[in-house]
């Protein structure tokens, strides 16, 4: 396991890795008023405890998030990787699983968007390719806004074989394409499935998307050519997660 450690930015970030029991904070810079707030949000249980703690004004902190032009809102930690869940453990103890799969999706903003929607509509697991996934990027988990704390990230050397792997384990994989010949509301979404999306501007993959046993797409105006692909994952996941609850209340 990498033990090496970086530095995350932001309020929600920083509070949920700290909420965290899985993640190691090995040191937090904030003001005094952010540490007040740390309290005041959690004043059961000392999130600071076992963390050493720098008071830093506003303007020294601004060093941490310069670079990458983003707000640190007063809050900066020192934080390691925690453990990488296992696909293959995973799956074996879960039914009815939905999974997300990208297929060359490299924007840290975007994958952190995509995280905390996964998040926030229970998807159980998103799949990336580990070199494409930028695991200490500040951006990314600002963006994903301490939802990265809660979902399991499957990262993987090989997609297609990842999906093959999944398709032999009686996953159905679906594949977001704009030429797609389903709306996605139509599918009756029961079992095991994959949620495949394309990269920023390119799309699947072409051989990727022979792994994808349909190809479906969200419905949208004729004047618009395409959606984020963050904002098309959250249209997804929130259908979806209505579904869930129909399907467990039926």
């Amino acid at each position: 396991m990498n033990k090496s450690s970086f530095f995350i930015i932001g309020q929600h970030a920083v509070m949920e890795a700290l909420r965290n029991p899985k993640r190691k904070v090995l040191r937090a810079f904030l003001t005094e008023e952010s540490k007040k707030n740390i309290h005041r949000k959690s004043p059961n249980k000392n999130l600071l405890d076992n963390v050493k703690v720098y008071f830093k004004t506003k303007k020294e902190l601004d060093k941490y998030s310069t670079k990458e032009n983003l707000l640190h809102q007063g809050y900066v930690a020192e934080i390691e990787h925690i453990e990488k869940p296992i696909l293959k453990e995973f799956i074996k103890k879960k039914d009815n699983i939905t999974l997300v799969c990208l297929d060359g999706v490299t924007d840290p903003r975007n994958i952190g968007s995509l995280i905390r929607s996964a998040a926030s509509f229970q998807i159980d697991g998103i799949i990336i390719k580990e070199r494409n996934f930028p695991r200490e990027s500040k951006l990314m988990y600002k963006a994903a806004s301490g939802a990265i704390e809660y979902m399991k990230i499957f990262e993987v050397s090989n997609i297609n074989s990842t999906l093959k792997n999944l398709k032999d384990k009686n996953f159905w994989v679906y594949g977001f394409d704009g030429n797609g010949k389903k709306n996605f509301t139509e599918i009756e979404w029961k079992g095991n499935n994959i949620l495949l999306f394309g990269s920023e501007g390119f799309g699947m993959h072409k051989h990727t998307s022979k792994y994808a046993d349909f190809l479906v797409k969200i419905e949208i105006s004729e004047k618009i050519e395409s959606l984020n692909i963050s904002n098309s994952a959250a249209i997804v996941f929130h259908h979806l997660s209505y579904i869930k609850k129909e399907l467990i209340n039926s």
